[in-house]
């Protein structure tokens, strides 16, 4: 196995990066890196742009599914090093670039393997940042038919020591949600407002409404988070007072059962100001992330591969507040996610300046042979 390789791969994948759900190309050139170097068994096309290519052991025994992520984000790159995003506007800020050459990787140790049974499914994930891909995946009975045992993924954790492995039972992540409000009141001449209806106040008393509903402790079992994320409102025409506002938030809680009562937090907020206000309203909900619920037996074979493998452990004792599509896989099957540590001085994730550190490679590479080898051998 060539770490050269698979860096430059990294590399490629960070130049020509894609958005959710237009992850074309970087499928194409996961395949062709994997065809390059061993021929294998490969899914096409799962549900939009999914890629899996399948080692087949035995017909009997587990199967285990690898995931890792296709999209990047619409960030512009700032960094100047050789390797910069090349397309205008996108960029991986969030490191699905190096989570697929972890993934990919594995090919090399894979070809050589001579397990009694089971299955490895390593499978290249469409637009988990929109929230779609894996329930898309999950939809196709090309993946269904695979009849997954256990699924396992993994996510660098900047601002953590390089190398460490972050395990956390129960919820691993957040349940996410995101809505957008638009607002339709009546234009007027701007001399004259009272002859229309402006949304500022009814926007201006909705922000401080949903900023009280707030518990911003991660600790905490009602943990929420109200994050306003876009604005808008009228036109840049001064005659004329605005007559339509939009605002967007994205919600986190610790439980889809906790998100549900938020969200009605939020409609009774809704109905109650812009009654007030004379507005009409309408709510749309999407880019909804359910919790990743970590599985304790694909837990306890994480934490006992890191162990074996003299890795730092840091054993985190809340959710992460970020959403993770992961989560849909955990609902249907025993899933896990880990996270390793990208160094305390790596740029946060979704900041221009960030970029996954080759470093942590191996690493990932590590322990995902070893909770293969640890299935496949012991269960």
């Amino acid at each position: 196995m060539s770490i050269e390789k698979i860096k430059s791969l990294r590399k490629e994948l960070h130049r020509y990066p894609e958005l959710s759900g237009e992850e074309i190309e970087t499928a194409g050139r996961i395949k062709k890196f994997i065809e390059k170097h061993h021929t294998t068994k490969i899914i096409e096309n799962i549900e939009g742009n999914g890629l899996a290519a399948i080692y087949e052991f035995s017909d009997s025994g587990p199967t285990i599914v690898i995931r890792c992520e296709l999209d990047a984000l619409p960030i512009e790159e700032v960094n100047d090093f050789e390797h910069r995003s090349l397309i205008q506007g996108i960029s991986h800020k969030c490191g699905h670039d190096g989570h697929m050459a972890i993934v990919a990787g594995l090919i090399f140790w894979l070809k050589e393997q001579d397990f009694k049974h089971g299955k490895v499914v390593l499978l290249f994930q469409p637009a988990e940042e929109t929230g779609t891909g894996a329930p898309d995946v999950l939809n196709d009975n090309r993946f269904r038919e695979l009849n997954p045992d256990y699924i396992v993924a993994l996510h660098n954790i900047p601002r953590q020591p390089l190398h460490s492995i972050i395990i956390r039972s129960g919820n691993f992540s957040s349940t996410v949600q995101s809505v957008a409000i638009q607002l339709k009141g009546k234009e007027s001449h701007s001399a004259e407002p009272e002859h229309g209806v402006n949304p500022a106040l009814c926007i201006a008393e909705l922000i401080q409404k949903f900023d009280t509903l707030n518990i911003n402790d991660s600790a905490k079992e009602d943990f929420r988070l109200c994050v306003p994320i876009y604005s808008s409102m009228g036109v840049k025409s001064y005659g004329i007072s605005a007559g339509f506002g939009e605002i967007h938030y994205t919600l986190r809680t610790r439980s889809v059962a906790k998100m549900k009562r938020l969200m009605q937090n939020v409609d009774s907020i809704l109905l109650e100001v812009c009654s007030k206000y004379k507005l009409p309203y309408t709510a749309k909900w999407f880019d909804y992330f359910p919790a990743v619920v970590n599985d304790d037996f694909c837990n306890q074979v994480i934490l006992a591969t890191a162990k074996t493998c003299d890795y730092d452990i840091i054993e985190k004792s809340t959710p992460f507040k970020f959403g993770e599509d992961f989560g849909w896989y955990s609902e249907k099957y025993k899933a896990a996610m880990f996270g390793i540590g990208a160094g305390l001085q790596s740029p946060a994730l979704h900041q221009t300046n960030y970029d996954f550190p080759d470093e942590i490679i191996e690493t990932g590479m590590t322990m995902f042979k070893g909770i293969i080898e640890r299935i496949l051998t012991y269960r």
